[in-house]
Parts: C-alpha cells; sequence; structure tokens
C-alpha cells in the first residue's frame, strides 16, 4: 500500500534551501516564505506532490525532484514506526550542523545556518515484515535527513546508525530491492524536449554500499555524509564532502514536532492542537475530505509524549545478527550481554580467525619507518617493504623474510629476530595448561616494543599492527620503526643465543620482557658480544561476555632456541628463523620439544612420559606420520549444497554459487539474486520505436528514451523534424524532407552535392580537398556586400593544402599555430604525426624487420601459423589456436615446458614473434621463439617482475615489479633499463602499451586504494584514469581497434571497459568469479579464473559469456595474451632510435631521448 503525506510550512528563512539549485530568493535579505514539501514514509523527501509508488519503487530514476535518504517500500502502519520532521533554529542545534558542514568542506569558508529543518525516519519495517512474529519484524532501521541552507549554498546532512541498519532491501512486486540514497533531480524541460536529470547516487547496485551507509563517511564522523546541493538556479551537481575518516559522530536530537502515521483509516482529515504549547509555525492547510482515504493523516503528537527513538543507540549484540563476524570454522553462542564466537574441536583461535590444529600457516605484511644507522645523521628510509613469515605449527619453527633491505641497514637489522618472529609466539608448541597468541587472542591485536641495545643505549621503537587472516588465510601485518641501530659491518655474521622471555596476561593486555645476548663475526673475524634490552606491549579486544573465553596463566614462558639470522646482500633480503615453545620448560616429551617425526600437517599429542601420538589436522587423513589431503568436494558431492559449486583447497573447501545466485545472510545457502532489469535490452521499455528513439540503460532497472537526431519529442513519442524549414540545403538547390532525414540536389544548370551548388561548367568537379579549402577561405569572407571581395581565410584558421590533382598534400601544416602533421587519403589525421615549429614530419611508413629466430630444442613445441591464445598454467605456457574468435580446444598443446618455474604475464613480439614471460621464482625475464628454439634470458637481476608489456613498434619492453613497488622500461633485449615510477604503487601488477599513442596503462590492486593509470612511455603525463567502484583489478588488455582499455576486477567480479580518450566506462559481464589476466581479440574479451581454473571467452558486443577451456590438467591460470598473424600499423616516433644516444621513449605527438639509471656519462637526454 502507498502511503505518504505533505505539508506546507511557512518558515522565516534567509534562504529557501536550494534542492538542485532551485532558488526563489537569492537577493532578499530576510523573507516569509511558503516553502512546500512532501515527507514520504518511504524514506525520502520531495519538493512536489509525487506519484504512486509504483513509479518510482525499484524504477529510479524518477520523474520529479527529490532527496532520498534510504528509499524503499517502508511500513510503520504498527505504531512502532514514526516519521517527525522540526524546524529547529535553537544555537546548539545550529552550531553542529555547522560543524557537520565545516568538517565535510574544511576548505570552504561556511557559515552558521539560520535554520534547520530536521526529519526522523524512526524504526521503520520493510513492507510486509511488520508483525510476523517470525523474526523478520523485529528488524527496523532508523535514519535522520537535516537540511541546511545558508547565504551561499544549501546542504543535505545524512545520519545513519553507528550499530548498522537491520535490513538492506525491501520486496517490491514480488522481487527483493536493494534500499537506495542519493538525489534526484527528475525530468527537465529544455527549449525542444524534456528529458531525465542527474540521479546522483550515494549508493549502488552492490549490497555493500548500503552498509557502508552506516560504516564510513565523507564528513570526518562515521555514519555522517554531507552534500552541497545547490549554489545556483540552475541544476550544478552535487558536491559530496571531502573528509573520510575522524571519529564519534554526533546526532541531532529526535524530540518530536509531528507524527506521520500511515494506517489507512477513516478519520477526518486534519489537524488536531497540541496539548502543551503552540507549534513554531502556522498549521498547514486541511485534506479535502474522503471516504476512503488514499494517504496517511497527519496528527500532531503532544510534544511531552516519551517517544523513545534513540537514532543511534540498538542493541544488536546477538547472534542473530552477527554470526557471518565468527570465522567459518567456529560456533556463535549467546550470552545475557552479548554474544562470543568459539573455535570448533579441531580448530583453535579466538573465534573469530580460527586455524586447523597442526597446520602450517603464513603471514605477510609491509615493513615501514626511518632507521637511524650507528652515528649517521641520515636516516634510511623503509618504504612498504615487503614481509613474509612461514611456521610449521606442529613443531613451532618459524621463518621470516624482508625484502629490499638496502645494505646500509640490513647488516643491523640482524639480531631483530623478534621483528617477525612474533608469528612463533602466535603459533608456539603449547606444553599441557598453555595456550600461544593465536589460541588466546586470535589474528587482530597491535604491539608495541622497545629495544634499547648496549652498550651505546641505542633505541628503537617497533609497532605492529596485526589485521587477522585474509582470504587466502594468511596472517596480515604491518610494521613500523623508528630509532637508531648499532652499526654491524657488511659480510658480518650474527648468532643469538637462546633465550626465555616471561609473558604477563590480563584483560586485553600482555606484557613481557628479556635480555638478549648475541655475537658478531666481522668479515675480519673479529668477534663481538653484544646485548639488549627488549620490552613489549601486546593489546587486545577479548570476548567481554564471557568469562571463561580465553582463560589462559596468569604468567608463560616462551623458550626460543635454534636461532638462525641472515643478511643476503646480494638479493637485499634478510631472514629470521627460530623455533618456540610456551609453557613449562620441565615438559620433555618430543611434542613440546618439537622432536616427533609427524606430518607437517599433522597435530602431536602427548602421551605418558615419552610417549606420544601423531594426529593429521582437519581437513587432512592418514596415519599421522603422512597425511594428505581430503576432497570433500569429492567425498560429499553436497556439501555445498544446491546452486553452489565446490572448490577443494588444502585442509578444507570453498563453496561458490553459480552464476544468478548469491549467499544467503547464513552465509552458507545460495539463493537466487535479484539482479535489475535492463529493459533495454530486454525490450521491455516504452520508447518510441527503435528507428526513432533510443533507450539509454542508467543503472538498476532503469533507463532513459530519447529522440534520435531528426526527431524530437520525450523519447516516448517521437515526430519527424522537417529540416527543409530550416534552410539547410544550398539556395540553389532543392530540399526533401524524410523521416529522420532529408536530401539537397541542385537545381538544373548547377552542379555540387546540394550544400554546395555552383553554376554549369566545362570545369572538373571540385575534389574533396577543394571543396574544404573553398569552405575554409570562404567562412572568413563575410556575405552581402563584402562577398564581392576575393575570399581570404580568418585569421588564424586552417585551410588544407591540396596538390595539382586535388589530392590532399600528404604532409599539412597549419602556420597560425606553427605545427605539421601526416594525413591519409581522406584528410584524416594520422596519430602521433604532429610536430611542432621547425620540424615537418616524414610522412612515410616505417618497415619493420623480418623476424629472426634461434634454432628448436625438444621443449619448445612450434605452433602454426595464424592467431592463438597463449596462457601460462604453473611451469609451462599453452597454446590454443583460434578459429575466428572460438577456441578450437581440441587442438590446444603445451607451448614451454618450465617446470621449475612459476610463470606469471606473458606479452608476445609480433615483429620477431617472441614470447616474453615473467617468473616469480627467479625472478626474471625470460623469452622464446614462437617456432622453438633456446630460451633466453633477458632481465634477471634486481627485480621481481609481474604484469609486463611491450611496444612492438619501438622496441620496447616495460614490466611491474610487484616487490620494489615500480615500473621500469627497457630495450627488448633488457639493456638500459629505466625506473619510470616508485611512488604511489602499493601493488602494481598488470600493464599494457598504446604504441600509436605512446601510452602506457598500469592497474594496482591496493587493497586500501586501487586504480588504473595512464602516462606516456616516457613517464610524463601521469594521471589516475579511475579509482572507483574497483576492488582487485588484476587483468588489463586495450584494444587498438576500438581504442578501449578493458580489465577484469576479482574484487567487483566485473569486466569493464572504457575510452580513455574520452573516460567512458561500461560494463561488460558482471558475477564473474576470480579472473587473473585479461587479453582482447577483435569483439571478444579472453580471461583467466583462478576459481573456474579455464580460458573464458566473453563477447564485447552482446555482453555474454560465449565459451570456456578447461586445461587437462586442472591448476590456476595466470598471464594470457594473443599472437596475431600481423603487427598493428603505427606510426614510429623512434626509428632508427629517433636519434637518441641510449633510451627513446615515445609520448603522445613525438618523443623523449631518456638515460638508463646505470647510464655512462656519454647520454644525453632531450625532448622532441
Amino acid at each position: 500500500m502507498f502511503l505518504w503525506s505533505f505539508c506546507s510550512v511557512e518558515l522565516l528563512l534567509r534562504h529557501e534551501p536550494k534542492l538542485f539549485g532551485a532558488s526563489v530568493s537569492d537577493r532578499v535579505e530576510t523573507l516569509r516564505l511558503h516553502f512546500m514539501v512532501t515527507i514520504n514514509t518511504n524514506g525520502f523527501v520531495a519538493v512536489v506532490e509525487p506519484p504512486g509508488e509504483r513509479e518510482y519503487l525499484g524504477k529510479m530514476p524518477a520523474g520529479f525532484r527529490m532527496i532520498a535518504a534510504l528509499l524503499g517500500d517502508l511500513d510503520n502502519s504498527d505504531g512502532r514506526g514514526k516519521v517527525f520532521f522540526r524546524q529547529e533554529s535553537s544555537p546548539d542545534v545550529l552550531r553542529r550542523a555547522h560543524e557537520h558542514i565545516k568538517k565535510a568542506f574544511p576548505r570552504d569558508d561556511s557559515v552558521e545556518p539560520p535554520s534547520v529543518l530536521i526529519i526522523t525516519w524512526a524504526n521503520m519495517a520493510a513492507q510486509g515484515t511488520s508483525g510476523r512474529g517470525d523474526g523478520l519484524d523485529a528488524k527496523r532501521n532508523t535514519f535522520q535527513l537535516v537540511l541546511a541552507s545558508t547565504d551561499l549554498s544549501s546542504y543535505a546532512i545524512l545520519l545513519y546508525p553507528r550499530g548498522g541498519l537491520q535490513f538492506l532491501s525491501t520486496s517490491v512486486d514480488g522481487e527483493s530491492k536493494l534500499l537506495e540514497a542519493g538525489f534526484n533531480e527528475g525530468l527537465v524541460k529544455g527549449w525542444f524536449r524534456t528529458t531525465q536529470g542527474t540521479y546522483f547516487r550515494i549508493t549502488t547496485d552492490e549490497e555493500t554500499s548500503i552498509k557502508e551507509l552506516t560504516e564510513k563517511t565523507n564528513s570526518g564522523q562515521r555514519g555522517v555524509w554531507v552534500y552541497e546541493i545547490g549554489t545556483s538556479w540552475l541544476f550544478a551537481g552535487i558536491t559530496p564532502g571531502m573528509v573520510s575518516s575522524l571519529p564519534e559522530e554526533e546526532k541531532f536530537p529526535t524530540e518530536t514536532q509531528t507524527e506521520y502515521q500511515t494506517e489507512a483509516q477513516t478519520v477526518t482529515p486534519g489537524y488536531t492542537g497540541p496539548e502543551t504549547e503552540e507549534p513554531e509555525y502556522e498549521e498547514p492547510g486541511q485534506y479535502p475530505e474522503s471516504e476512503t482515504p488514499q494517504h496517511p493523516q497527519i496528527v500532531v503528537v503532544d510534544e511531552d509524549e516519551d517517544l523513545n527513538v534513540n537514532v543511534f543507540a540498538y542493541n544488536l549484540e546477538t547472534c542473530a545478527h552477527n554470526r557471518h563476524k565468527c570465522s567459518a570454522f567456529a560456533d556463535c553462542r549467546d550470552y545475557s550481554n552479548g554474544y562470543c564466537c568459539h573455535c570448533r574441536p579441531g580448530f583453535y583461535g579466538n573465534g573469530k580467525d580460527c586455524v586447523a590444529e597442526g597446520k602450517p600457516q603464513r603471514m605477510n605484511g609491509k615493513v615501514n619507518g626511518r632507521v637511524f644507522v650507528g652515528n649517521s645523521p641520515s636516516p634510511i628510509e623503509l618504504s612498504n617493504n615487503d614481509l613474509h613469515s612461514y611456521v610449521v605449527a606442529n613443531d613451532g619453527r618459524a621463518y621470516v623474510a624482508i625484502s629490499n633491505i638496502p645494505n646500509s641497514v640490513g647488516p643491523s637489522l640482524q639480531p631483530l629476530s623478534s621483528l617477525g618472529g612474533v608469528i612463533g609466539w602466535a603459533f608456539a608448541l603449547e606444553q599441557p595448561g598453555y595456550q600461544n597468541g593465536f589460541s588466546l587472542i586470535g589474528g587482530v591485536f597491535s604491539r608495541q616494543a622497545e629495544v634499547i641495545f648496549q652498550p651505546g643505549n641505542e633505541r628503537l621503537s617497533i609497532k605492529q599492527e596485526f589485521k587477522g587472516i585474509d582470504e587466502h588465510d594468511h596472517l596480515v601485518v604491518s610494521t613500523e620503526l623508528d630509532g637508531r641501530l648499532p652499526a654491524i659491518p657488511l659480510g658480518s655474521s650474527v648468532q643469538i643465543n637462546p633465550y626465555k622471555e616471561i609473558y604477563q596476561y590480563d584483560r586485553n593486555l600482555i606484557t613481557s620482557s628479556s635480555n638478549r645476548d648475541y655475537t658478531i663475526t666481522s668479515p675480519d673475524g673479529t668477534v663481538q658480544t653484544r646485548s639488549y634490552q627488549w620490552r613489549q606491549t601486546i593489546t587486545f579486544q577479548s570476548c567481554p561476555h564471557n568469562e571463561a573465553t580465553g582463560v589462559a596463566p596468569s604468567t608463560q614462558q616462551l623458550s626460543v632456541d635454534q636461532i638462525f639470522v641472515m643478511f643476503d646482500a646480494d638479493n637485499h633480503l634478510i631472514r629470521y628463523a627460530m623455533s618456540n615453545k610456551i609453557g613449562s620448560v620441565h615438559k620433555q616429551n618430543p611434542c613440546f620439544t618439537g622432536r616427533h617425526g609427524c606430518d607437517i600437517n599433522a597435530m602431536c599429542r602427548p602421551g605418558e612420559g615419552l610417549q606420544f601420538t601423531c594426529e593429521c589436522a582437519a581437513g587432512f587423513t592418514g596415519d599421522g606420520r603422512y597425511c594428505h589431503d581430503i576432497d570433500e568436494c569429492r567425498e560429499n558431492p553436497r556439501v555445498c549444497g544446491s546452486n553452489a559449486v565446490c572448490t577443494n583447497l588444502p585442509g578444507t573447501f570453498r563453496c561458490e554459487c553459480l552464476n544468478g545466485f548469491v549467499f544467503a545472510s547464513d552465509g552458507r545457502t545460495c539463493i537466487e539474486e535479484n539482479r535489475p532489469v535492463d529493459h533495454c535490452q530486454r525490450g521491455s521499455h516504452d520508447c518510441d520505436a527503435p528507428e526513432r528513439a533510443l533507450c539509454s540503460y542508467t543503472g538498476g532497472s532503469a533507463y532513459v528514451c530519447s529522440c534520435l537526431p531528426g526527431y524530437e519529442g520525450d523519447g516516448r513519442v517521437c515526430r519527424d523534424i522537417d529540416e527543409c524549414q530550416q534552410d539547410r540545403c544550398h539556395r540553389d538547390a532543392f530540399c526533401s524532407n524524410t523521416q529522420g532525414s532529408y536530401t539537397c540536389q541542385c537545381r538544373p544548370g548547377f552542379n555540387g552535392d546540394g550544400f554546395q551548388c555552383s553554376p554549369s561548367s566545362s570545369e572538373r568537379e571540385k575534389t574533396q580537398c577543394e571543396r574544404q579549402r573553398e569552405s575554409a577561405q570562404a567562412s572568413g569572407s563575410g556575405s552581402g556586400f563584402f562577398s564581392f571581395f576575393r575570399p581570404r581565410p580568418a585569421v588564424g584558421q586552417y585551410v588544407p593544402q591540396c596538390d595539382e590533382h586535388g589530392a590532399y598534400e600528404p604532409t599539412q601544416c597549419h602556420a597560425s599555430i606553427g605545427q605539421c602533421w601526416c594525413v591519409d587519403a581522406n584528410g584524416q589525421e594520422i596519430p602521433n604525426t604532429r610536430t611542432g615549429s621547425g620540424n615537418t614530419p616524414l610522412c612515410e611508413s616505417v618497415v619493420t624487420p623480418p623476424p629472426v629466430g634461434p634454432t628448436p630444442r625438444p621443449d619448445v613445441h612450434p605452433v602454426t601459423p595464424g592467431t592463438h591464445l597463449l596462457f601460462a598454467q604453473s611451469g609451462k605456457i599453452e597454446h590454443v589456436p583460434l578459429d575466428g574468435y572460438k577456441m578450437k580446444k581440441e587442438e590446444a598443446k603445451p607451448l614451454l615446458h618450465i617446470p621449475d618455474r612459476v610463470v606469471i604475464a606473458v606479452a608476445y613480439d609480433c615483429v620477431e614473434k617472441m614470447v616474453y614471460w615473467t617468473d616469480i621464482t627467479g625472478p626474471a625475464i625470460s623469452k622464446a621463439s614462437l617456432s622453438g628454439g633456446d630460451i633466453i634470458p633477458v632481465v634477471t637481476k634486481g627485480t621481481s617482475p609481474e604484469g609486463i608489456a611491450i611496444d612492438h613498434v619501438s622496441r620496447l619492453l616495460f614490466w611491474t615489479d610487484s616487490m620494489r613497488d615500480t615500473i621500469e622500461v627497457s630495450k627488448l633485449d633488457g639493456s638500459q633499463r629505466r625506473v619510470l615510477f616508485d611512488t604511489d604503487l602499493v601493488n602494481p601488477r598488470p600493464i599494457v602499451t598504446n604504441p600509436a599513442y605512446g601510452r602506457l596503462f598500469w592497474a594496482d590492486w591496493n587493497r586500501d586504494g586501487p586504480k588504473i593509470e595512464m602516462s606516456n612511455m616516457d613517464g610524463t603525463e601521469r594521471t589516475v584514469l579511475v579509482k572507483d567502484d574497483l576492488g582487485l583489478p588484476n587483468g588489463l588488455t586495450f584494444d587498438p581497434d576500438n581504442q578501449q582499455l578493458c580489465w577484469a576486477d576479482a574484487g567487483t567480479r566485473k569486466v569493464e571497459c572504457m575510452d580513455p580518450h574520452r573516460q567512458l566506462r561500461r560494463q561488460i559481464v558482471d558475477g564473474i568469479q576470480y579472473p587473473f589476466s585479461l587479453v582482447s581479440f577483435g569483439k571478444n574479451l579472453y580471461y583467466t579464473d583462478w576459481r573456474r581454473e579455464a580460458v573464458v571467452a566473453v563477447d564485447r558486443l552482446s555482453e555474454k559469456e560465449m565459451e570456456e577451456f578447461l586445461p587437462q590438467k586442472r591448476s590456476r591460470l595466470y598471464g594470457i595474451t594473443t599472437t596475431p598473424s600481423q603487427c598493428p600499423q603505427a606510426y614510429n616516433y623512434c626509428s632508427n632510435n629517433g636519434g637518441c644516444s641510449h633510451l627513446c621513449l615515445p609520448r603522445l605527438g613525438g618523443f623523449t631521448c631518456r638515460c638508463p639509471d646505470a647510464a655512462d656519462g656519454r647520454c644525453e637526454e632531450r625532448n622532441l
């Protein structure tokens, strides 16, 4: 049932709120206005009376102006849900509104508004759920909208509860529709037609965007969102706040002025006056009487009535609302004051993080900081250095490595074995009655340590944040170092003596301290013994509701021995290894010493004396001495339920819903996904016939109709425009109107195309170049009396140059701007041929050298001519021939076997027909001929490459380095290396080139800020192309024929494309699994998928998946590329190396001479 109401409130305002720029009093100092707003129980405010809910629910954008605070089919008919509004001018409220605006727009000089309008939707239920008695009726949402207006602009402040929204969707016409928040302009009337205005969406079609309304902000306070909604008479867009994270938010009070009831009953419409005091505004007019009211009635509630409305306070601490926060291997239990998570038998942890007993564990993270060494006055900067750790849980042995450590600080870090050894404490061997760190506190905690070195009294601070277990089952940590280390010479070895450390346990706090001795052996054989004091504090949040949770002895002892440390100067790696035991030093059972011989995936169970047994970890089977993985998917095919796919993993399994299905709230059952309907594609729209109108999909289930050129109307009804009434033909031509167009024909005795007609003569008809030249000259001559003078071009206008036959000269120049360029036979400019003053381009093609390949070798299988797909899989590169766009799966076979390598990315040089690839085990970049031959190393030192790209025209190689977080370039043989970028990169992976325009594109899957960037190949004009609505952009490809940049995102599970020149973005497919790499060929996109372990083909035009190829050996697939039979044509600015002494790097419209990083003194840099 659609229930709504509106009121007309007479307010004393300096300005009416400028909703979408609409204002009526910009020049009035103080004015009494009748400001009509409609406050709707469905969660929005409009400036006009809205139509029936069938016109807008699930069909946004609507045809009227509105602010949607949280739009959905909401219900308050049971009396618990209420809607309040009031005008407020108290100093305290105005001050808080001003603070919200100021925090959101810190650079603006905003002033305090003279008054605000506060609307509160309290305890609103989803339509159809109220009073059902099945638990759904307990789900209610409360939220607020505050409208504030100043002299310069108006603002909307949206407030959502910090405890989270209790429901995220409502049922509309039997389909589940997500709630929406945003600003809708409605229909906009123009001179000739009415069009759909802007719909600025705060939320998207993803459920996470609604959850983030309570978790994130744009105003510095969680759950508070501020938008500037109008600055002028014209709609100029919505400006969101600019601050994303600050402390706790305040809330506006919700004392009531007016309550909107939604129960449809026969009541004489009107107001009843309040008993305590008069309202601060005049009473609105009454509704006309009706026997069966169509809308809810309005009743003013006594102000002293106890409403008990609190916008932000919810009691959601129950398993019903929080089961998803527990580990998949834990149970949720309710207690009197809240809930707790408990790991199931066979697993250990704090309930929110649980791991299998006996299973090896990994830790990844980044190291940052400033470290002084010895007496040096300058610090060594550490920036996003990778930290990796591995621990064999059943014997407590931990291994740690930190990469990209400079030689100037690496030797001095050797004594700090506990820098990464905290994972040893977390997963130390447990003696009976004692628990390691992970068993007690899980994987989310903070660690701060202070180190004081003797005898020099140097001090170092270590701060570490442990962020839990990620989707790859790795513990994630960030580390920051600050202070000074005693200097240790390069080439020295360090031996750390075994030590014991006492851990003191308290509620949410752990402290420890110890003295550690170490011995330094210098390269000359000198031996020194030194020591340091170690103090650390570990803070964490335990479950407060169960006093029995995490009970441990107040004091435990960590014993650390078999300590190994080393700095690898060649690879700039610092390595640590140690054995860790927690508990009593008097227990000597092999389970506590690690000398038991159980399998790496087994748990050692102590018995009497020295007796013990080995027990395979959960998810493994065997006798404990040898354990192998259980394939849960094969043994129990229905383990994931219906509509789901089971994927086996070591020790466990993963369930993934089929396309078109999503997980229900229990995180296990797959239910049908309520996807929005694209009425344009389905043909269920009401636009005019396709020969007269265009249907444009705008997201959700919404669309916009617009008339095609040559027609006018609203898109639903389009009428032909009679162009002949607009004098579009030449004055000596006939005009004939046609449907959607018109034709022009010269009169008898005249020659021309109808747009230009001249008297017939024996002269030949002018060519396209001559006509364009004549038109350019005539455009500056004027008309009337001045047309008797000889035509000449306007100052600064370009006039084409034609040869004696009327054809375009190959080289065209524009004297006014001092530039020349090459054109084709039709006069169209050839990309990347424009030159500056004094330089004339050589307008002729450059012939690429013939291919040359080495002799065949037995593990390289030559491929037949034609286009193939090449993809990497573990230690090999396979190829699949293409028949048009169809994969010839039966002819797929390996191209190259590299059994001891992990190939990540592949690229193809179409000139020399060479395959290039990166591998992370070397790490290295290598190549081999497509026709067979030896593997040729290209880059083998100082890099850890992931993505790779080739410019076949300028003969350049580009790659991303995931360890050094850089982008590099070199010649195709790996010589003359130069780092193009080493800043603002966290996890760069895919990289592609556009040789015709001298452009470079790459993606960074930084989880805190993923982005896709672009630059010239010389490193200039770096810019961010895409940063919104990205998750894990793994795959990237560029289609030179259509100038489209496409990417595959494993976070959003979408494939999207954009024109990087106009930055027009569109979605190709969504709901994919876990894409890794992507390549374009013609109308198709091909991507590799980790979860499907397949190559998947997608038709970019129809936006549908076409086919998949499953290799015979099933494992993860990595990079993918094509082997086109012909190279794409492009002008070569770097022909003959551009005259550069070293690197010739193309850029848009020219090239740059650059020196490699290891250049000699003869290198010269210049721009051309």
